[in-house]
């Protein structure tokens, strides 16, 4: 037992660090690929068409079957994985982990759109944006892409890194192939529109049950790491005490309140989705206009987070081997 957990440790080591340098090669399939056209089948053959109150139990079965699948595959090529060699066991997993997480591609995007602005390459910088938010870019105007790609790094700090790493902490690779399942189905189908109103609404549930947690550890890590990006830890506290439930998810906001507070900034506000303006509170006080360089630092901040989430994940994973 603490020779598999300390393989598994390991492993979930070398994945945080392989994406740091590594990230997302275009060249490489990738699993949420496949994930994806799973999503894709079910919502082909099982949904029923717009607004129809009936898709709801048929999107209840769609979660089910593409989390247990998403799952199983993982569990099922570990285990051969360790029949074979533990260290075959260990390499696959590796790899596995660094799939998971997406830290180094969200900051590389992020790093597009901050350089476009540089330029005042404003149609760059909205098609750079465009590639890592779900809104209307064409929108936007230079303060607008600089607001929506902060939000989306301090939202992904949670949803990209440090949940799916706790998944992973907890539960393994496959823990972490679950998470992922459901957040891209959530991406994917938990819209608040005629289309998915019903079918999606068992993804979107669920992707706010499983981060619960996740996002509120992912916001306190936040708020821990601004002495260490040299950002304000007192502001970040004050703003995520105050306006981390401003938002439709109970998640989104957390994440987003303490970048919001840590750089001084308002992010937030009313949205435009497939051409419809979506009302939205703002979260954060305008001590300052928001500027490219912002992106940096709430990346800085992102990963300054998410290598705490290690650490502090590595080291109780040795006290429990170590009682083993």
């Amino acid at each position: 037992m603490s020779k598999w957990l300390m393989l598994q440790t390991i492993a979930i080591a070398c994945g945080f660090v392989i994406d740091f340098f590594v990230g997302d090669p275009h060249f490489l399939p990738h699993p949420v690929v496949a994930i994806g056209k799973l999503i894709s089948f079910f919502d082909k053959k099982l949904r029923q068409g717009d607004s129809n109150p009936k898709d709801v139990k048929r999107g209840i079965i769609t979660v089910a079957f593409v989390a247990f699948i998403s799952t199983l595959i993982p569990c099922v090529i570990l285990f051969l994985m360790w029949k074979i060699h533990p260290v075959a066991y260990c390499a696959v997993n590796s790899v596995m982990c660094w799939q998971i997480l997406a830290a180094r591609q969200l900051v590389r995007e992020a790093k597009k759109v901050e350089t476009a602005l540089e330029q005042n390459d404003t149609q760059a910088a909205r098609q750079a944006v465009s590639m890592i938010v779900g809104r209307d870019t064409e929108v936007l105007d230079e303060n607008g892409i600089c607001r929506a790609a902060v939000e989306t790094v301090a939202e992904s700090t949670s949803d990209g890194v440090i949940a799916p790493l706790i998944w992973i902490f907890l539960f393994g690779a496959a823990g972490g192939f679950f998470y992922k399942s459901i957040n891209t189905m959530d991406s994917m189908l938990g819209y608040k529109n005629k289309k998915y109103l019903y079918f999606g609404k068992a993804a979107a549930k669920t992707d706010d049950f499983v981060n619960f947690l996740p996002s509120r550890i992912s916001a306190l890590l936040m708020i821990l790491s601004c002495p260490f990006c040299q950002l304000n830890t007192k502001n970040a506290w004050k703003i995520f005490s105050r306006d981390r439930l401003k938002h439709a998810s109970p998640n989104s906001a957390q994440t987003e309140s303490v970048c919001a507070g840590s750089l001084g900034v308002r992010l937030a506000g009313d949205a435009v989705y497939g051409g419809v303006v979506h009302k939205k509170e703002f979260i954060g006080d305008a001590f300052k206009e928001i500027e490219p360089k912002d992106i940096k630092k709430a990346s800085y901040l992102m990963y300054t987070a998410s290598f705490l989430m290690l650490v502090i994940g590595l080291l109780i994973r040795t006290a429990v081997i170590l009682c083993l």
